[in-house]
Parts: structure tokens; sequence; C-alpha cells
């Protein structure tokens, strides 16, 4: 399964994000604001382990980060 890159529009304070992604399960955009500054980012897209890169994300916001699949379509793929 491979993911696109999220769109990201940068909080003026660079403290947070509005983060869209495209779902590979439903096909659907979700939006959500992440709690990441651009410099944790790019270490993450630099190659750095995302958990090393983003550790003041959740498994699911960064899962989504990654995929664009939010907890919620996980739990209805899987049946949670």
């Amino acid at each position: 399964m491979q993911a696109s890159r999220p769109t990201i529009f940068w909080n003026a304070d660079k403290q947070s994000a509005i983060v869209t992604q495209r779902s590979p399960f439903s096909g659907q955009n979700h939006t959500r604001v992440l709690n990441m500054t651009p410099t944790q980012y790019d270490a993450w897209i630099d190659g750095a382990l995302i958990q090393n890169a983003l550790p003041n994300l959740t498994p699911g916001e960064r899962e989504f980060l990654m995929t664009g699949i939010t907890d919620e379509e996980w739990d209805n793929e899987f049946k949670r």
C-alpha cells in the first residue's frame, strides 16, 4: 500500500500543522491538526524513524501521517 505525501499547512506558530492525507482504504481525504514542528517533520522525511522524530504524536496520528488511515477506518476495516 503506497501512501501519497500529505498536504501540510503550518500554523503561524510552527508548532502544529493542518495535515490532509488521502486514505487508501476509503479514498477519502481526511484532515487533522497535528502538534509537530517543521524540524520534526523534516527529520522523519530525511529518514528518522517516525516514533523518534515525532514522539509527541500518538500512534494513530503517526499512522495517519504515514498512510492517511484514521483510527476509525482501522477499527472499521479490522472490526476492533
